[in-house]
């Protein structure tokens, strides 16, 4: 993947995923919409985007760790997964409206508290209605950690 790529895809990117997450803890006082999302996302940063891929840097924090083990939760896994296949489709100038249709993820290794892993995403196809896209969450050593597809419904049609 190029460094830069486009400049609109990489702004668009860094919208959806930076600016959702802000640097300071969410308020657990106010709306939960949101929240959910910014307490998975902080700490993202988007390093290149180019019409449809995606790739971003993130040091897994202690507030997304598996109790039991030590490492990255899947539920938070799964949740990287669908907001940065969510901002992929976006690179590409499609708009996103729903919920997945479909998610399968391969949990291969685990990352661990302050490692540095890439998160890297692909859209496969993009039809009229659904688009499906592929995401890597990967250690700088290039060990996968997690490998998913992932289907979207995209609301270009109403016959879905």
């Amino acid at each position: 993947m190029a460094a830069a790529g486009d400049g609109s895809s990489l702004e668009t990117a860094r919208r959806l995923l930076e600016e959702v997450a802000p640097p300071t803890s969410p308020d657990l006082t106010g709306a939960a919409e949101g929240f959910y999302d910014a307490f998975v996302l902080r700490g993202i940063r988007v390093q290149a985007a180019q019409s449809g891929t995606l790739l971003c840097h993130f040091t897994v924090p202690s507030r997304l760790l598996q109790n039991s083990g030590g490492f990255l939760h899947g539920g938070a896994t799964a949740s990287l997964v669908d907001l940065v296949a969510s901002a992929v489709f976006r690179t590409a100038g499609l708009r996103t409206r729903g919920d997945p249709l479909e998610m399968n993820i391969s949990y291969l290794d685990a990352a661990f508290a302050d490692e540095e892993i890439d998160i890297e995403a692909k859209v496969l196809r993009a039809g009229k209605a659904v688009g499906v896209a592929v995401v890597e969450l990967k250690k700088k050593s290039g060990k996968i950690i997690a490998q998913a597809r992932y289907s979207k419904y995209l609301g270009a049609s109403s016959k879905l």
